[in-house]
């Protein structure tokens, strides 16, 4: 059914399921068992992914366990202080050599059968070696399966499984420098940020794509889905200015806009600016007294840094699953067809003051999370848009993604993005776009920097 899918230029075909000339998605691509299992292979297991941190290793040693596709990896930073991202299971039989979140550890021994592995990967012992193999036991062959690429990206860890795939930095093309600004502390320095532990985690009942492909994506959501969030005045300001789930910001000339790679399928909402630097800062922690000292300080700093700088753009969704924004990093997890497994993880300054950390991770579980205000509605949505979509009339109806269709442009100003109003759907379409890409694939050959069709 997989290898139908693929290449049937029957009803079934990719292409008639994702028509992006008319706006039309079939919902089958959200919902049906065999498309799924394609993207494990067609997408997860060519694609860089977001892996974690470099802070939630920083000593030799330790280890976070997290997530590429479904397959669970182990980020790990060797005795030597090298950083590695490993499959998480051993080469004997396949059990997981590691069943803690996060720790430190000289080694990783199965707790099937005893085989041991030193941090670096290597497999470095097997009970009853001499007697059981004989002495034949080639054990620089059976290391720790290792990603084929990782890029530390300002402190951001990133891996792909596919050798053959484009160097990180070119994966992201024109998004490259916004993403950057992400990893900035307050006050502009690269790799400047930490990452709060434990990261949230939770399942919700949709399919990856929802929510992937709809944050950063969809502006037209907020004042129907979040209106009473802003009511309820949960930024850090209270309820200065009025209230409302976002920081106080100072007007700055600028324009916002639907801002997307339509050839490599990341997307944001970003600004183009009319002038170079950044605003002025306005006092906002209402909510925490003497937080404002410390970030009216550092937007000092940020604001002699890029005097002369047009900071056009910003974060946005790194296609196909990770959503990287200054405060936060969503990733949504395949784990089924209708089953998604969301993570969140906050970055904060890693030189900030214990009373600004405390505040800023205060206001992001108000925020954001399973317990958030924020995303508790947007996970209404999804789950409930899951459910409606599951029955037999529901499939043969079309999603529309139509607003903004045929109204995109472009700005010399910001060189290789696709534009489009701040409420439109561009960015999802691009994100469709490089899904079909990927699905139809051979090898990175066909899709790098896109399919030429």
């Amino acid at each position: 059914m997989v290898a139908q899918i693929r290449h049937s230029h029957s009803e079934r075909s990719l292409r008639h399921l994702v028509d992006l000339e008319h706006g039309q998605i079939s919902r089958e691509i959200y919902v049906n068992d065999d498309v799924y299992r394609q993207e494990q292979e067609q997408i997860f297991a060519r694609a860089w992914l977001f892996v974690g941190h470099e802070t939630l290793v920083p000593n030799p040693g330790d280890f976070f366990q997290s997530r590429m596709g479904e397959e669970d990896v182990l980020l790990v930073r060797d005795r030597k202080g090298q950083i590695h991202v490993f499959l998480n299971t051993c080469r004997h039989r396949g059990m997981k050599v590691c069943r803690y979140d996060d720790g430190n550890t000289l080694v990783f021994t199965c707790p099937f059968h005893g085989w041991t592995y030193g941090t670096d990967g290597q497999l470095v012992a097997v009970p009853n070696e001499e007697s059981t193999y004989h002495g034949e036991l080639d054990k620089a062959a059976w290391g720790l399966h290792e990603v084929a690429q990782l890029c530390n990206f300002y402190g951001s860890i990133w891996a792909t499984w596919d050798a053959g795939a484009p160097s990180f930095e070119d994966y992201l093309g024109p998004f490259s420098e916004g993403i950057r600004r992400c990893f900035q502390s307050s006050d502009g320095r690269d790799n400047g940020v930490e990452v709060f532990k434990p990261p949230y985690k939770w399942y919700i009942p949709t399919n990856w794509k929802l929510p992937a492909f709809s944050f950063d994506g969809d502006m037209a959501h907020g004042a129907m889905t979040h209106q009473s969030i802003n009511t309820a005045a949960i930024g850090p300001q209270g309820e200065l200015g009025g209230g409302g789930r976002h920081g106080l910001r100072a007007a700055f000339p600028k324009t916002e806009y639907e801002f997307c790679s339509a050839e490599l399928g990341h997307g944001g909402h970003n600004p183009i600016f009319e002038l170079p630097g950044v605003p002025p800062y306005v006092e906002t922690w209402q909510t925490a007294p003497g937080v404002d000292d410390y970030y009216r300080r550092t937007r000092e700093e940020q604001a002699k840094r890029f005097a002369d700088q047009y900071l056009h753009g910003g974060g946005g969704c790194v296609w196909p699953n990770a959503i990287v924004q200054p405060q936060r990093i969503l990733l949504k997890h395949p784990a089924g067809v209708g089953r998604t497994e969301s993570w969140r993880l906050y970055p904060v300054d890693k030189d900030a003051p214990k009373l600004v950390k405390d505040a800023q991770r205060r206001y992001m579980m108000r925020y954001g999370g399973p317990a958030g205000l924020t995303e508790s509605d947007d996970m209404e949505n999804w789950n409930y848009a899951s459910r409606a979509s599951l029955g037999t009339i529901a499939r043969r109806l079309p999603y529309n993604f139509q607003m903004g269709l045929g109204h995109a442009f472009s700005d010399d100003r910001v060189p290789g993005i696709t534009l489009n109003n701040r409420t439109a759907e561009e960015n999802q379409r691009a994100r469709l776009r490089r899904w079909v890409e990927f699905m139809e694939a051979g090898s990175w050959d066909d899709i790098y920097p896109m399919k030429q069709t």
